[in-house]
């Protein structure tokens, strides 16, 4: 192999190697990159959509009603799971389900978002501090707080806030 070909080789290599590192980085503290595999965030996210969250949102701010957020989920002790839900309650919110409808702080939460009406009655849950309560936008299909053995999911565990859908077709996410 002649020397220009060893070192255009070389040079390539390198630069294959600090693009994946550079990936890495990124996806490791700036973004979450991952796929919706169910229809619990119907229609603001599909099934089989993928997402991309800012792990950043939330360095300087609190998690805020309405978010939709990538955290862990609270029920499983690896922490490896990841969910996709709306913030509906957060500290010291007091939130309740009763005939479809959510209440926060006993305000009608109103929610342009939902593909369907709901039902079910739920609470009324307290919101613990450094918490969060989370709920599915297609509740009628969903495993969200109001199902888990831990109720809230702790501010710790939020990854980050999902800000666009890129797959399948582009969507930004509020």
């Amino acid at each position: 192999m002649s020397s220009t070909v060893k070192t255009e080789a070389i040079s390539w290599l390198k630069t294959i190697l600090l693009a994946a590192v550079l990936a890495a980085a990124v996806n490791s503290f700036l973004i979450v990159n991952a796929e919706v595999p169910t229809g619990s965030m119907e229609n603001t996210i599909m099934t089989g959509d993928r997402i991309l969250a800012l792990r950043t949102s939330y360095w300087f701010s609190e998690p805020e009603r309405g978010d939709v957020a990538v955290f862990r989920y609270p029920d499983d002790p690896s922490g490896k799971t990841l969910y996709v839900k709306r913030i509906i309650g957060v500290e010291g919110d007091t939130v309740e389900l009763f005939d479809g409808v959510v209440y926060v702080n006993g305000q009608v939460l109103e929610e342009t978002y939902l593909p369907e009406e709901t039902y079910g009655n739920f609470g009324p849950v307290t919101v613990p501090e450094d918490c969060c309560f989370m709920l599915g936008d297609n509740r009628n299909h969903s495993l969200d707080s109001r199902y888990w053995e831990n109720t809230f999911v702790h501010e710790d565990e939020i990854l980050g806030k999902v800000v666009l859908r890129y797959y399948k077709g582009f969507k930004w996410i509020s």
